[in-house]
Formats: structure tokens, sequence, C-alpha cells
């Protein structure tokens, strides 16, 4: 396009003359043409962006809108998978465990480790970061927890390949057999005391039966204590481990030594009447890590099921003690 030619009329010289712009005005009609073009472009690039749906962008937005659902699909899975693991670990600790005599597994070993990574960072400038974030927060719990259960079901293998050995040491069989038994004195839990006259708490059995009758070692084990103890009379104690120990009072005579190693079944003392004792029986207790435990809950060897329900009636039925 030619460049436009202006004139001025000079009233002296009565003709016209060119006008010739500046410098100035030249370069300002420069930038303003320019900036003209430039957004008259911006807008015919938006305008075609959002009216015209290219090949590639709608390919990239579909590849977007894929990714997305794929997350969010993800998300959906870990909290499935969370959900299970959660489950597992309620029955490690609650069932598995238990049943063991193991302690629960600690949220400080189940869940340590899960302090936020550097390599996550990146995802900070993501403009789905906060679902991206979400979901790899997810994995690396599920990640632990797996990792965890992975160790406490070994633990569980170590303890269930000593099963054989605690059974050995739990006590599980009554403390004389059944023909020497006369009568069960008296239970475990309150009963009237027969020297004061009150009601207290009697932390074992009483099995009423003449003096002599052999006494046996309800578990293996090792003799801890066996000697005279206060009102027990004469004593054994036996220390069996995983924190069971037996006591056998108000013996006649005791047949074992302190330090001594006995198996279930051997006989370690004579039913008597010494100590605080009202008459000739055997005062016998259960106690783990020191409680005393309800000693008609171990008997379930050697005794048939007619007379382990009938073991139960007498100890129910037993209303003073001997001791």
């Amino acid at each position: 396009m030619a460049r436009k030619t202006f004139y001025r009329y000079n009233p002296v010289t009565d003709s016209y003359e060119r006008v010739y712009p500046s410098a100035r005005q030249r370069l300002w009609s420069v930038l303003r043409q320019t900036i003209i073009g430039v957004a008259v472009g911006l807008g015919v690039a938006i305008g075609a962006y959002y009216l015209i749906d290219f090949p590639r962008e709608r390919k990239l937005r579909d590849e977007n809108q894929r990714l997305r659902a794929s997350v969010e699909l993800l998300d959906h899975r870990s909290d499935r998978a969370i959900n299970v693991m959660e489950d597992i670990m309620a029955r490690d600790n609650n069932f598995y465990r238990v049943m063991l005599q193991t302690d629960p597994l600690p949220a400080s070993r189940r869940f340590a480790g899960l302090e936020r990574q550097r390599i996550y960072a990146e995802f900070d400038t993501m403009p789905d970061y906060g679902l991206v974030g979400i979901v790899t927060g997810k994995l690396d719990l599920l990640d632990r927890m797996l990792y965890a259960q992975s160790k406490s079901f070994d633990e569980l293998m170590q303890q269930a390949g000593s099963l054989k050995d605690r059974a050995e040491h739990i006590p599980s069989i009554p403390p004389l057999s059944e023909k020497h038994l006369k009568q069960m004195a008296s239970g475990y839990g309150y009963r009237r005391d027969p020297v004061y006259g009150t009601s207290r708490f009697h932390e074992g059995m009483d099995f009423a039966a003449d003096t002599g009758t052999p006494v046996y070692a309800t578990a293996d084990g090792t003799v801890d204590w066996a000697d005279w103890k206060s009102a027990y009379g004469n004593l054994i104690e036996i220390r069996h481990g995983y924190n069971y120990t037996t006591r056998y009072a108000h013996l006649s005579k005791i047949l074992v030594s302190k330090g001594q190693t006995v198996k279930r079944g051997d006989q370690i003392g004579l039913v008597g009447s010494t100590g605080k004792s009202t008459g000739s029986h055997l005062h016998y207790e259960v106690r783990l890590s020191g409680e005393p435990q309800n000693p008609v809950n171990y008997y379930f060897y050697d005794l048939t099921p007619e007379e382990y329900d009938e073991m139960i009636r007498m100890a129910e039925n037993a209303g003073h003690v001997m001791d």
C-alpha cells in the first residue's frame, strides 16, 4: 500500500507545501500499527482456540480426562485395599496375637517411616496435585501396612513353631488323680474364710484328699520354691515359662528341691494340712504374669468332657475354703 502524502497551504506563497512528519511521529505510527497487529493476532488466536476444536488439542484433552478418571479409580481401589488391611491388622492384634500371647504390634511400628518424601515435591506444581497427592499418600500407607503385616506374620510363624513347647509348659491337668479326689472343698473366687469367718477372695482351688495322697506337677517347668511359706505351709512353686507359675500348698511332704526340672505328671509332693489349714487338702493355684487365674480353665488334659463338667459343677458349689 502506497504511503500517504500530506500537504499544507502557505498563504504567503499562495501554494501548498508538502509536510514531512517528525521522527517521533514516525516511531509512534510504527508502534501503533504493531500494537494493533499483535492485538488482532491474539484475538484471532484466542478465538480460534475456543471456537475451533483442533485435533491435537482435542486428543490432549481426551487423554487428560482419561488420566484423571484412572487416578480417581486408583483412589477408590486404594480405599478398599486400606480397609481390608485395617481388618487384617485388627485380627492380627486382637486374635492371632492374643491366641499366641504376644503383645499387639504398636502403631509406631506399623506406620513408621510415613513422613512425606522429597520425591513427591514435584507434585506441588501439578494442577491436579490435590488428587495425586492424596492417592500417593494412600499408596505409601498401604505399602507400609503390607510391609509391617508381613513382618508381623513372620513373628507369629515363629511363635506358632513354639506351640508344642508352649503346650507342654501350660498347666493343663488336675494336680491330683481322679481316683484320689474326695470332693472339691472350694473353688476360685470369693469364699467364706474358715478361720476369720469373713468373705475373701480365694486365689486357687482346694481339693480335699487324704494326707499322703500324691500331688503331681501340672506342666513342665522348674521348681522355684520348695519350702515352708507362712500360711501356705509346705509350699512348692513351679515356674513353667511363658509367664505361668503354679503353687501347691499345705503339703505333708515335699519331694522336689529348688532348681529341679520337672515334667507334667511328675510326683512332686504329698497332700497334708500344714500352715493355715482346717483339714487335709491341697490348695492349688495357677498364675499368669503374677495374676491368679481360675484353675478350672486349665484342666483340658486327662479329663473326659463328663469329668470336666463335674469339676466345674463342684467348683461352683463349693462354698468355703479350708485354708
